[in-house]
């Protein structure tokens, strides 16, 4: 039993499921109604209007409808979409056992403890028949899928099979019913129309509409269930006798075909399997059985400690079982549906039907390869119990898998095919094994891990070569780990990468219980599947990223062509890329699993071992994936020519730092202009600013201005905001006296004391501060005013207005006068230069297209002298250096580089070259810019003059350096020297604090001259013989001690630092030389 959901309630009488959708409806005994999604596992809705404990529901097939029956005498029907009761049935005069839809015509069945069942159509809300004829409880009624017919079951001990033909032909073709039941609206409280007396004689006597045509007797005891085969004449019981029996009808009679016999109590339902020829059965005895129908055996049995089981049901279209139980119900599976499979590059080999099949990617041919013999005991389906199937990717010369079972508590079988697989070759005997887990371990090894937990390892003639024990008992499979010789182990919450040469564990990696490994093409990369999360790491099994999902994960498969895998889950198919961004490709009607991806098509097996083929769209899998390794020809190449949209894609964008790139996918205005703030592009977020029209956008817009210098734009957007404050200390800042005193008549027409005070304060008007104050009732303040700066008439007419208080504030002055004050009158400062903008140096940030227009033009020509490869080719990085002249010019390291930064290159030209020092980031993302120096920059002299490595290190160039040292002493790895070219580059360089709010010069540290004849200065590189000494006897005597760790270390580090080492005399030179031939 497959265990796909469980839910813990009050016991369970009744079950049914949605036709479509993943849900399941659980009537309780304490009279609740759940409605379950049990794929999501969450409660969707309830309903509790029910009276006493709800025995029987069921769905429609088609209208969003569901009705249930229960112990107070009367049958509801729902809308879950309203989420109510439309109406009640009234008519049963005992507890309602059972109800259930037709999947035609407009009426629903019910079983009473009253010994009828009753036939409504829900449509006019009406009893249309009453069918009499058992006299004992009738415990279920259900119709049969295709015919007229419907079974019931009853403690009268007997079966019945009643005929509706007559019913449909009276009623379904519009003819008017002869009898009728009431029917209660809740809304209106209205009841059906019928004759009393007909009413009466059909529900005491019956009508003819509906007869009997078979009546079942064998069993001993009260039948508790009966259901028809869902499309063989066939009938199953189950009763108190214990016992399930299988009958068989034709047109003429039905009789009893066998008798199966297993439970230990009594018998609650029984129910046919929708897929295979088995019936399932539930008991008191608190057990499930599995019968198969052909030989009329029990082939399983699942068993609960504490809890009965009541009721049971079948999916109608797929292999789904609920079972309801004292303390829930739970919804299961009986096998595996997943097909066994593995593909190559070329071709899917896959198990249907004892067959080994394959499919070609290219021409679709798919033909029967091999037949595979019968494993194990009999189970649910045709014997083969195949589990995984897995190719052998190390061997091109022939095509192996191994076919790994459940048969025989676990079993393997090594399957040899032609290279093209088109002459299969017969597997033998001798090439099966026992084994709980097996998978491939170089081209000609396989290993199997036993049941005592030893990894055999097997020739290809599967003779054992060697055993070796497993590093932990609790490791339960083995996986392929991507590279010969090696093994991955799972264990409950971790994998372990195992050498089974050294016997050794190489890494580990804490993860939830992995299910499959997927590897990349090239086996770089390894996908792995847990229940409901991805973990996506190295060929080592270091973690790159890790992704969760809330449904189960059924499978993936990596793109043929870049670093992106595809997998699917109950109903989407997804992305992952191995930075872990993710995202959806396309939804699913039904769980698929995946074969292949192949140029936008989707290769895949379903549930029937159907293969299929779905179009998806990876675009934005792939602009994602030339995001991430900066292929800006790419990304700008999808730009143009796909289409690209969704908020979830320009918050992506926004997020990694690309505002700009996100401009171009955006409609909405406001995103827009959020959008064009961001990345600084002021000439759009204007125009957008003027579509939207509020104050915030102009507010956002003067504040990026500002901090860009483009006061025209300032100016604007604190005049359609009407910020005068802030215009007026703008006018001031800039220098702008005209417009200064207009701003002062503004505040005049505006009544605003305070704002023509500010104004005249910063034009030095003292007479306009005089007024000011006398307008605002401070006669004393504008007497001082106008006595402090000169102005004798204002003066006097105000001393005449405040009188005795003129003669104290005159006596002040005279005071100040006399202690030689040197007060004099604020003036506003005078512009430098009046301009359109303020003097900045007018570069703007680097749009992608300019980034990309600078590396077409500056791309690298190939040399033949070379080696060929530049640093990133030896790091394995995608990330291309960026460098303007080739050779000559040093470069820079971009191992950083980032789409809206400035190409941090030191570029110079030999002859009259100007060379940038680079761009210091702040903390709030913006870029100050060094205005462009005079002549020749010193570090253009050193990588232009030098031809030693260490100098080009300490001017940044490191390309050149690099190419020094491969053709000096052929170093082609140049990863370990990162550190010291880091090193050399920081010591030549020191930095100078400048003036307030200026920025720090940065100047090189000059040393020695190379020539008496030339006024250049090489830097000074800060290593001499005595510290490289000094570290080597210190490596000396951590070896000496045992501490071989730090040892290694420290001379590493000293064969890492001698590439960099400049020689002073002729005898270092030639003590450090066998050390760099050494390397």
């Amino acid at each position: 039993m497959l265990t796909k959901f469980e839910s813990k309630s009050n016991r369970v009488k009744g079950l049914a499921f949605h036709l479509h959708r993943p849900w399941i409806l659980t009537s309780l005994h304490n009279g609740v109604i759940q409605l379950w999604d049990y794929r999501m596992g969450t409660l969707l809705d309830r309903f509790d209007e029910h009276e006493g404990p709800v025995r029987g529901v069921d769905f429609h097939r088609v209208q969003p409808l569901i009705v249930s029956g229960g112990d107070d005498y009367r049958i509801k029907v729902w809308d879950y979409k309203l989420r109510r009761c439309l109406f009640t049935l009234l008519g049963h005069l005992d507890y309602i056992r059972t109800v259930c839809f037709h999947n035609d015509y407009p009426w629903l069945v019910s079983a009473s403890d009253d010994q009828t069942i009753r036939i409504w159509n829900w449509q006019s809300r009406s009893c249309v028949t009453v069918l009499t004829g058992h006299n004992h409880y009738v415990m279920c009624a259900s119709f049969h899928p295709k015919d007229d017919l419907i079974v019931s079951a009853s403690l009268d001990q007997t079966v019945r099979v009643w005929d509706v033909t007559g019913l449909r032909n009276k009623t379904v073709r519009g003819m008017p019913a002869q009898a009728g039941g009431p029917a209660l609206n809740e809304a209106t409280g209205a009841t059906g129309s019928g004759s009393v007396v007909s009413r009466v004689n059909a529900d005491l006597f019956g009508s003819g509409d509906a007869v009997v045509k078979y009546v079942l007797e064998g069993h001993d005891r009260g039948v508790n269930w009966a259901s028809f085969h869902p499309s063989s004449p066939l009938i199953a019981s189950g009763a108190d006798d214990r016992q399930v029996k299988l009958w068989r009808m034709n047109d003429i009679k039905a009789w009893e075909v066998d008798t199966m016999r297993g439970h230990t109590n009594n018998v609650s339902c029984v129910v046919f399997h929708p897929k295979h020829e088995l019936i399932i059965s539930n008991s008191e005895d608190r057990s499930i059985r599995v019968w198969d129908i052909s030989k009329r055996l029990g082939v399983q049995t699942f068993r609960r400690e504490n809890d009965r089981f009541w009721i049971i049901a079948a999916h109608p279209e797929q292999n789904l079982l609920a079972a309801g139980h004292d303390a829930g119900m739970i919804v299961f599976k009986l096998e595996r549906e997943r097909p066994a499979f593995a593909s190559d590059q070329q071709r899917l080999f896959y198990v249907k039907d004892r067959y080994l099949r394959t499919f070609d990617f290219h021409n679709g041919r798919d033909v029967p390869s091999i037949s595979l013999r019968r494993t194990g005991h009999v189970g649910t389906t045709a014997g083969i119990l195949a589990r995984s199937l897995e190719c052998n990717t190390l061997n091109s010369t022939e095509t192996l898998l191994l076919l790994c079972s459940d048969a025989e508590g676990g079993s393997y079988e090594l399957i040899a095919l032609g290279v093209d697989a088109s002459q299969p070759i017969e597997s033998s005997d001798g090439k099966r094994g026992t084994g709980m887990s097996a998978t491939f371990l170089s081209r000609n090894r396989v290993a199997i891990l036993d049941k005592n937990r030893q990894i055999l390892i097997k020739d290809l003639a599967n003779e054992r070569r060697k055993v070796v024990a497993s590093p932990s008992p609790a490791t339960d499979k083995i996986f392929f780990a991507g590279t010969s010789g090696r093994l991955l182990l799972r264990l409950d919450d971790r994998l372990l990468l195992f050498e089974t040469q050294s016997r050794r564990i190489l890494s580990e990696l804490q993860v939830q219980r992995v299910k499959y490994v997927h590897w990349s093409p090239n086996n770089a990369f390894v996908a792995l599947i847990s229940k409901h999360g991805i973990t996506i790491a190295s060929r080592e099994l270091d973690q790159l990223c890790s992704i969760s999902e809330t449904v189960r994960v059924k499978g993936g498969v990596w793109d043929s062509h870049s670093k992106v895998f595809v997998y699917t889950t109950l109903n989407h198919v997804k992305y992952c890329l191995t930075s872990g961004d993710t995202g959806t490709l396309r939804t699913l009607d039904m769980p698929v699993y995946l074969t292949q991806v192949l140029k936008g098509k989707l290769h895949c097996l379903d549930r029937e071992c159907k293969t299929r083929i779905l179009s998806i769209d990876m675009t934005e899998a792939n602009f994602k994936l030339a995001l991430e390794s900066k292929n800006y020809a790419e990304v700008m190449h999808i730009i143009r020519h796909a289409r690209l949209c969704g908020e979830a894609l320009v918050a992506y964008l926004q997020d990694r730092g690309y505002p700009e790139v996100a401009l171009h996918f955006v409609k909405d205005l406001t995103t827009r202009f959020k959008l064009a703030v961001a990345c600084g592009n002021i000439q759009v977020a204007l125009s957008t600013a003027y579509e939207l029209g509020d104050d915030v956008s102009w507010h956002h817009l003067g504040v990026e201005a500002l901090r860009q210098g483009n006061y025209q734009v300032v100016e604007m957007a604190y005049q359609r905001t009407k910020n005068f404050e802030r215009l007026s200390f703008l006018y001031l800042l800039t220098g702008n006296t005209d417009k200064l005193r207009k701003m002062l008549k503004i505040a005049e027409m505006r009544h605003d004391l305070m704002a023509r005070f500010h104004n005249a304060l910063f034009l030095g008007d003292a007479e306009e501060r005089m007024r000011v104050l006398e307008d605002a009732g401070q006669l004393a303040l504008a007497y001082l005013t106008s006595a402090t700066h000169g102005l004798t008439e204002q003066a006097e007419r105000l001393g005449d207005r405040i009188g005795p208080t003129a003669i104290s504030i005159q006596r002040s002055l005279e005071l100040q006068r006399g202690d030689d004050s040197c007060a004099l009158l604020l003036q506003p400062p005078t512009p430098i230069v009046r301009a359109e903008n303020w003097p900045l140096l007018a570069v703007s940030r680097m749009s992608m297209y300019e980034l990309l227009d600078s590396q077409s033009r500056y791309a690298p020509e190939q040399d033949d002298e070379d080696s060929g490869e530049t640093w990133e080719a030896q790091l394995g990085s995608d990330i291309p250096l960026s460098r303007d002249v080739v050779d000559e010019v040093p470069g820079g390291w971009d191992d950083e580089l980032e789409l809206e930064d400035e190409l941090m290159t030191a570029t110079a030209a030999i002859e009259g070259s100007q060379i940038s020092t680079g761009i210091m980031r702040e903390d709030d993302g913006q870029a100050p810019f060094h205005a462009p120096p005079s002549g020749v920059a010193p570090m253009a002299v050193w990588c232009e003059t030098a031809c030693h490595a260490a100098y080009h290190a300490a001017a940044g160039s490191f390309e050149t350096g690099m190419h020094l040292l491969y053709r000096q002493i052929a170093v082609v790895e140049f990863r370990p020297l990162k550190q010291a070219f880091m090193a050399r580059a920081l010591s030549s360089l020191h930095s100078l604090p400048g003036l307030p709010l200026a920025l720090a010069v940065v100047m090189p540290v000059r040393g020695q001259t190379l020539t008496e004849t030339r006024a250049s200065l090489l830097p000074v590189i800060p290593l001499n013989m005595a510290q490289l000494i000094d570290l080597l006897k210190h490596a000396y005597k951590e070896f000496q001690r045992g501490n071989f760790v730090t040892s290694e270390r420290i001379f590493r580090t000293i064969l890492r630092t001698l590439p960099l080492y400049v020689a002073e005399t002729r005898a270092e030179a030639q003590e450090v030389r066998p050390c760099k031939q050494f390397q």
